[in-house]
């Protein structure tokens, strides 16, 4: 799994897995956070959710995962993952 990574320790791929748990928490807190200011109720429907969500908490997440790896000197790893991901959802010609 490290070298299908890139990765060259134990450790530094102990500090990428904590690095997306911190993420998902905090894209979790922030759901809870964001959807009563913008009003959204759990009577709402399930599609209207699901679109404010990936208008607002997918890119809120991408940027988690950078600030968090910065932090945890691992950057450099999650933006190269971070721009395959981008190269993948762009058409090539």
């Amino acid at each position: 799994m490290k070298s299908r990574l890139g990765i060259q320790s134990n450790w530094q791929l102990v500090i990428i897995l904590v690095v997306f748990a911190l993420t998902g928490i905090s894209a979790l807190y922030s759901r809870r956070f964001l959807f009563p200011l913008l009003g959204i109720e759990s009577s709402d429907p399930f599609w209207f959710k699901t679109l404010i969500w990936a208008v607002t908490i997918f890119p809120m997440y991408n940027i988690f995962i950078l600030i968090y790896g910065a932090l945890f000197g691992q950057f450099d790893f999650f933006w190269g993952r971070m721009k395959k991901m981008f190269e993948r959802m762009v058409p090539h010609k």
